[in-house]
């Protein structure tokens, strides 16, 4: 019999693999991303205290565009990467999670590195 795949589940699992290899410090935050199929979600967390020290989304007013689609994700990438410089945050570590590193996610960590973001 043929199962269908779980995608999500399978998503979880990647970024669990991701994550044992990644972590967030409070000299270089971890970048942390969600993609839902109508919004991005973008976290930068400091792991050691397990706290989220800035966030941006499309639901934000700053974005003009509210959709989890590429142009959103360069205006959510640039609001990140301006909200962290605020706070004196510059070097970061990439967590895709779980995601492919193309298209929207792809976008998303140019438009961060453009806003000043090193990672």
């Amino acid at each position: 019999m043929i199962t269908k795949i779980d995608r999500k589940a399978e998503r979880q699992r990647r970024h669990a693999r991701v994550r044992r290899k990644i972590s967030g410090t409070a000299e270089c935050p971890r970048l942390c991303v969600f993609r839902s199929n109508s919004n991005l979600y973008v976290q930068v967390i400091d792991d050691v205290k397990g706290v989220t020290l800035t966030q941006a989304s499309t639901i934000d007013k700053e974005v003009k565009t509210k959709h989890a689609n590429k142009e959103a994700a360069k205006e959510v990438g640039s609001l990140i990467a301006k909200r962290a410089l605020e706070k004196n945050i510059k070097t970061v570590v990439f967590d895709r999670g779980g995601y492919v590193y193309h298209g929207v996610i792809k976008e998303l960590a140019d438009a961060a590195r453009e806003g000043g973001l090193e990672f």
